[in-house]
C-alpha cells in the first residue's frame, strides 16, 4: 500500500511539475514509471514466491488485476502518460496463475467445509426435537438457505471482484459444489423423516424444510 501510494504521488508530480522541465527526448516520466514499475514488480514477485496465507493471496491477486492496472493507471492524471509506457502485468503470467490457482482452491475448500458445518448445525436442530421458527406465519428453516446462499454468492463476488475469469473459475466449480450440498441435505432430511416420527414437532420440522426449497431454487 505503501508503494504503491508513494509510486502513484511521485508519478503525479512528475507529470505535472517536472516534465516540462526537460526536452521531450528525455522521456523523464518513462524513466521514472519504468524504474518505479520494475522495484513494484520486484517485491511483488518477491511476496508470491513466499509463504503466503489465504488473505494475503487475495491482496496480492487484487493489486495485480485491479488496483494496480484500474486504480493506478487509469488514474485520470497518469492515464495518458502510463498508456504510452507499457509497463505491463506486476507478476508474470505464470506466478499469477499459480496464485490464482492457490487462491480457487482455498476458496473452494473453505466454502465446502462451511457449507457441511452447516448442514451438520441443522441436522442437530433437528434433533433437539424444537419447534422451528415461524416467518409470516409459516415454519421456516431459513438459516440454512440463507446461510448456504451468502455463502456461494459472496465466494463468487469475491473471486469475480479479483478478475472475471477468475470468477468464471470458481462459478464452475461451486455448481458441482452446490448440488453435492444439497444431494448431503437431502439424504440427512430423508434419514429423519423416516427416523423421527414420533418427535413432537416432527411435521413442524418437516414443513420448515420444504419451504426451504423456493430459497434454494
Amino acid at each position: 500500500l505503501h508503494m504503491g501510494k508513494t509510486m502513484k504521488e511521485d508519478l503525479t508530480v512528475v507529470v505535472k511539475y517536472i516534465k516540462q522541465l526537460y526536452p521531450p527526448e528525455f522521456n523523464v516520466f518513462s524513466t521514472y514509471a519504468e524504474l518505479y514499475h520494475k522495484h513494484f514488480a520486484s517485491q511483488a514477485k518477491k511476496n508470491a514466491e513466499s509463504h503466503l496465507e489465504d488473505k494475503d493471496v487475495y491482496l496480492l491477486l487484487s493489486w495485480v488485476h485491479n488496483i494496480y492496472p484500474k486504480d493506478m493507471r487509469k488514474d485520470h492524471v497518469l492515464a495518458e502518460e502510463l498508456e504510452k509506457v507499457k509497463l505491463g502485468s506486476l507478476l508474470p503470467s505464470s506466478l499469477s496463475k499459480e496464485l490464482e490457482k492457490k487462491y480457487l482452491d482455498n476458496e473452494e475448500a473453505t466454502i465446502k467445509n462451511s457449507l457441511s458445518k452447516c448442514l451438520d448445525k441443522e441436522i442437530q436442530r433437528w434433533k433437539e426435537d424444537k419447534e422451528p421458527e415461524k416467518l409470516n406465519g409459516h415454519f421456516q428453516s431459513e438459516l440454512l438457505a440463507i446461510f448456504v446462499i451468502q455463502s456461494v454468492y459472496s465466494g463468487q463476488k469475491r473471486a469475480t471482484d479479483i478478475s472475471a475469469a477468475v470468477g468464471e473459475e470458481l462459478s464452475r466449480r461451486l455448481s458441482k459444489e452446490l448440488p453435492a450440498f444439497l444431494k448431503s441435505y437431502k439424504d440427512a432430511f430423508e434419514d429423519f423423516k423416516e427416523k423421527s416420527k414420533k418427535f413432537r414437532y416432527y411435521k413442524p420440522i418437516l414443513i420448515a424444510n420444504i419451504n426451504n426449497c423456493s430459497n434454494f431454487r
